[in-house]
């Protein structure tokens, strides 16, 4: 048997089931699409469910992917042992109502033994108990003795998840040799050891589960493969496990070469080199979809990723950044089937390293808190971190809970999980839901739900505004009706539309759709599955009939806003490129009649300089009168011409290229001005932060921004009529009074001083001796925390050597400052310490260094008992 690559075993796997009508689509984005029950894609059929469901037409009815897929419910495993991993391609063949078990039972059979070469003799199928269908299927045309095929129960033979669709399954194991096996007498097919291993399934999709176990036969049936392509790999190759395959062994072989270690001679640092070699595959593909490093969602599960590799890299003594040399190798083994990595490869070696630097600045000081969390659990005799303490390495240190899981368990210590949950959930401004109870389809249920999967519309919008058309389905909010009525809110489908739905960030259209009985006002355009457009709105007047001819009619005006604004996000683009490097990468967009949005990589904050060459650009180009063309091409061809593509976006076979001169080239299915000219003016109003290493630009454009303008004139007038002044003269006149204002204020703050020591009265009164160490503790009236400062800074120098206590209530709070000299310290008395225990006495808290300190409290009713107990600490902390 040849010992093929893993990039030929794909390749094949593609071609064999092209070549029995299949059409191979290209792996999906490792984003779900419309499907909230997933946080990443984990299977092959998972970005398929909707043409299993019928509630989309899939583009053939045979279909056959190689999908990149995340696992990370085993992330504690991985590294541990050679059989874990996170990610991993899962090679699959799909029958959407088309071929059943025989073909795909046959297929599967000539693909491993005549196509691979697999021996048919080591090749061993199971059934589920009941399925009487396949088994005769392995043994009366395959030709499988009776006593080779193995009938397993539900828990290993049929697939089910929840509601919906479900089967029988029909694996095929192999038997790899006695050499990995338990030696035990009864070692056979669905023993734990690594004998015989599973490389084919076959689901039997034929049954539909209401979710409350009773089964029902599927209309339409279909065939749902899933084959491991590394698994596949590591029995061709006749190999230990998924690392010793030739593109991971590659990739591990960097890790050593890397860290100065030989693979096999150490337990603990082949734990360290598996766990790299497969987190650093998992980023490298997640990054290449878009997806950020972030503390919620699929971006925490990165940066866990990430993380959990870094930290294993110093655990094998690696200097310096390392993960983006190790990402070049990944990218090196699998472009063959996912050339977007060669594409994206600078951007995804720019957001490891930053990530890897931010990493780096805070794991020294995390690991130091955790050794004194270690030390201080060992004083008390305790095994568990406290839930708080775990969240704060998370919060202020960026430790994901299961890295302080790993480091404590190396050393026997556990984590109270349940009470860092709670603290996590205490510090949340809002609620974060990443993932949500859904249906089978991982999606809300709505009316749209019940539409027949076969409508669709056509769009007309980049020629026409206004467009007669045929009502095909309507709906109210909760059902499908015939007609609708005056005042009834519903959604109008029709063959085509000019109307533009919401996609790609432009909003959808706005308008009316009329006809002689009826006007449907149009607030929204949204597109559903299946290409349908669905204009959703109220009726102004009058009815509208299903099957009707309807005039579609859009507000021109704010689509042309839009437009403005939709061509100025892609100037924009370009020059954010041009000023601040190729690494930009958009991550998100807005565009409304109103404003633009765009949001994208860069990991700083843009200056004041960096912004205005942008805008200055972005007007040049304006300026320029750019012609806008759009031309049709293949997706190739279209990424060989230069045009720039959105991460993780999903496109045909055909797309658009929008150029505007030589300046942009983008994909897009949007709509645009004619010539750059018609957008007048561009503006950015701000720029923010809105997660790690996403930035958020907010500009206006054309009569937005003489809007903005105008509105910032009026408010100039405005603020120069308070100060008695005119808009030319404005800016001498703050100067003038802020000098004013300075020189008040720091006659006001001597007066307070003044104030607070004459309330004191003669001071050296109220000095009491305490084991041989002078306090000083009063209470001043109606001074602030700074006043306090002052105030015990000059009765500090006053007393000369001992202990100041002061204590003041303002606006119902509570300041207290304590100050020790030098010799008071070294005779045991410690600010810090001292201002806690009285803090408390008034309902609050502090703390400080030895020499000064400071706290706040709610209580002034009780000052006199804080400077009481002021006496008593002290009294304690020197004898």
């Amino acid at each position: 048997m040849e010992k093929y690559g893993v990039n030929e075993l794909r390749r094949m796997f593609l071609e064999f089931f092209e070549s029995k009508g299949h059409l191979a689509m290209k792996s999906f984005s490792l984003i779900p699409h419309n499907d909230k029950s997933l946080l990443l894609i984990n299977s092959g059929m998972a970005p398929l469910k909707p043409y299993f469901t019928g509630a989309e037409i899939p583009p053939r009815r045979r279909v056959t992917t190689c999908q990149k897929c995340i696992r990370t419910g085993d992330i504690e495993n991985v590294g541990k042992t050679a059989r874990h991993g996170t990610f991993f391609e899962m090679l699959g063949n799909f029958s959407f109502g088309d071929y059943f078990k025989h073909e795909a039972i046959a297929w599967s059979w000539e693909f491993l033994t005549e196509v691979i070469g697999l021996d048919p003799n080591r090749l061993y199928p199971s059934v589920f108990q009941d399925d009487d269908e396949a088994f005769e299927i392995w043994n009366k045309e395959i030709g499988i003795p009776a006593e080779r095929i193995f009938r397993f129960g539900k828990e290993d033979n049929f697939w089910e998840h929840g509601a919906g669709p479900c089967g029988p399954c029909s694996e095929i194991y192999y038997d790899r040799g006695e050499k990995y096996g338990c030696g035990k007498p009864g070692c056979t097919v669905g023993c734990d050891c690594d004998r015989y291993m599973e490389v084919w399934n076959n689901v039997f999709s034929q049954f539909n589960n209401d979710g409350e176990g009773h089964y029902t036969e599927l209309i339409q049936k279909n065939i749902d493969t899933g084959m491991g392509l590394e698994r596949l790999a590591v029995v061709v190759q006749d190999v230990d496990s998924i690392f010793d395959v030739d593109t991971i062994q590659a990739l591990r072989d960097k890790v050593c070469e890397i860290a100065g270690k030989t693979y096999g001679a150490d337990h603990d640092a082949d734990v360290s080199i598996r766990l790299i070699t497969d987190h650093i595959r998992s980023a490298t593909f997640m990054i290449s979809d878009g997806i950020m490093p972030t503390n919620e969602g699929r971006g925490y599960v990165l940066r866990r990723l990430i993380r959990r590799a870094a930290r294993h890299g110093r655990l094998l003594g690696i200097d310096g950044l390392f993960l983006a040399k190790l990402s070049a190798s990944v990218i090196d083994g699998s472009k063959d089937g996912y050339p977007e990595l060669e594409e994206k490869k600078e951007f995804i070696f720019n957001v490891l390293r930053n990530e890897e630097t931010q990493f780096n600045k805070t794991i020294d000081q995390g690991l130091r808190i955790l050794a004194d969390l270690e030390a201080k659990m060992q004083e008390e005799g305790k095994k568990t971190l406290d839930g708080q303490d775990a969240f704060k390495l998370y919060d202020t240190y960026g430790f994901p809970l299961d890295l302080t899981k790993e480091i404590l368990e190396e050393k026997g210590y556990g984590i109270d999980e349940e009470g860092f949950r709670a603290a996590m959930e205490e510090q949340r401004t809002r609620a974060r839901e990443s993932r949500e109870v859904t249906n089978y389809m991982g999606a809300d249920a709505t009316v749209y739900d019940e539409i027949d999967p076969s409508i669709t519309t056509e769009f007309e919008g980049y020629e026409y505004l206004i467009y007669d058309s045929k009502v095909t389905v309507m709906t109210t909010e909760t059902e499908i009706v015939a007609a609708l009525m005056e005042g009834q809110k519903g959604t109008i489908f029709v063959e085509k539309t000019p109307f533009y739905a919401t996609m790609g960030g432009q909003q959808g259209d706005r308008g009316v759709i009329r006809t002689a009985n009826g006007v449907f006002e149009v607030e929204d355009t949204i597109k559903l599955r299946g290409g349908k457009y669905g204009h959703v709105g109220v009726m102004k007047s009058g009815m509208i009939s299903d099957g009707e001819t309807v005039t579609l009619e859009v507000d021109t005006a704010a689509r042309k806003d839009t437009e403005k604004n939709h061509s100025a996000t892609h100037l924009l683009q370009k020059a954010l490129k041009t000023v601040l490097g190729s690494h930009v990468e958009q991550k998100g967009s807005l565009v409304t009649p109103n404003r633009l949005r765009f949001d994208f990589v860069h990991f700083t904050a843009v200056t004041p300089r960096e912004l205005r060459a942008v805008e200055d650009l972005v007007n040049k180009e304006i300026q320029e009168q750019l012609p806008v063309h759009t031309d049709i091409m293949g997706i190739d061809d279209a990424k060989k011409s230069g045009a720039m593509a959105l991460f993780g976006e999903k496109y045909g076979d055909e797309v658009r290229v929008v150029s505007m001169g030589d300046f942009s080239k983008e994909l897009c299915g949007g709509t645009h001005v004619k010539n750059t000219s018609e957008i007048s003016l561009f503006k950015i109003v701000s720029e923010s932060g809105i997660a790690a290493g996403v930035r958020r630009i907010e500009a206006l454009t054309g009569s937005g921004v003489t809007a903005y303008y105008k509105e910032q004139e009026e408010r100039l007038h405005a603020a120069a009529a308070l100060l008695k002044t005119t808009p030319s003269e404005l800016l001498d006149k703050i100067a003038h009074l802020q000098n004013e204002l300075k020189t008040l204020s720091s006659e006001n703050e001597s007066l307070k001083s003044k104030l607070a020591r004459e309330s004191l009265g003669d001071v050296m009164d109220k000095v009491t001796e305490v084991n041989g160490v002078n306090l000083l503790a009063a209470s001043v009236p109606d001074v602030d925390m700074n006043g306090l400062r002052d105030l015990g800074d000059q009765l500090k120098e006053k007393l000369g050597s001992g202990v100041v206590v002061l204590a003041s209530a303002k606006e119902g709070k509570v300041s207290l400052l304590a100050m020790v000299t030098d010799d008071a310290m070294k005779k045991g008395a410690h600010a810090g310490k001292l201002i806690k225990e009285v803090a408390a006495v008034v309902g609050g808290g502090g703390g400080g260094r030895p020499n000064m300190a400071q706290a706040g409290g709610k209580n002034p009713e009780k000052i006199e008992d804080a400077i009481l107990r002021a006496k008593e600490v002290l009294l304690a902390q020197i004898s």
